[in-house]
């Protein structure tokens, strides 16, 4: 019989890394078990976390108002091509609009990102509020729900472009406040409660 040599043999071989212990060990399986249950206590046993909340998930916005309207050719507008770009043409005279059907779906439209929908929306309310005059205070009101929108936490760099909508919400609101009379702001809190007055801090 031949003694095998010392430090030879398939333990011996191997790197150290890759060498098992002599003894045979049995491999157990772990479950995954639900938090704040009986299983979740017992021995190897790994707790899931919870689902993704999806709080930074896109949300699509749904078609609005303003969308629908101007698809059914409910609106007095048109696109009009100039050498400075795009504007709207309007059909009537913007003064002998009526304020308040049309001044809440344009407000509406702020919320859409398509074109032509967002251009004709941003632009119909410059021009609106542009030719007003004292048709928009009774509107005041009906403006406060759909402008409830806001650009959420990202970092929007549109706001060199006066463009950021949360911020021209947050000015709207303001001038809402300042002009709108002695009940204006106990209206704007009522229906946008994160609403900080501008008069009274």
């Amino acid at each position: 019989m031949v003694a095998e040599k010392e430090g030879s043999g398939p333990q011996k071989d191997r790197p150290p890394q890759l060498q098992e212990p002599l003894r045979h060990t049995k491999r157990c399986k772990k479950q995954v078990s639900d938090g704040f249950t009986v299983k979740a206590m017992m021995k190897n046993t790994v707790v899931k976390g919870p689902p993704a909340a999806g709080a930074f998930k896109e949300r699509p916005t749904k078609p609005t108002a303003f969308r629908k309207f101007y698809e059914r050719g409910d609106f007095p507008i048109a696109l009009e091509h100039d050498t400075r770009g795009n504007k709207i043409a309007w059909k009537v005279e913007i003064e002998k609009l009526d304020y308040h059907h049309y001044l809440p779906l344009f407000f509406d439209g702020l919320c859409e990102m398509q074109f032509p929908y967002e251009f004709f929306a941003r632009q119909g309310i410059h021009d609106m509020l542009e030719h007003g005059g004292n048709k928009i205070l009774p509107v005041i009101p009906q403006l406060i729900i759909p402008i409830k929108i806001n650009s959420g936490d990202g970092i929007d760099y549109s706001q060199q472009k006066r463009e950021n909508i949360g911020d021209l919400i947050q000015e709207t609101l303001e001038a809402f406040e300042r002009y709108g009379g002695e009940d204006a702001y106990i209206n704007i809190k009522y229906m946008v409660p994160t609403y900080q007055s501008c008069l009274l801090n």
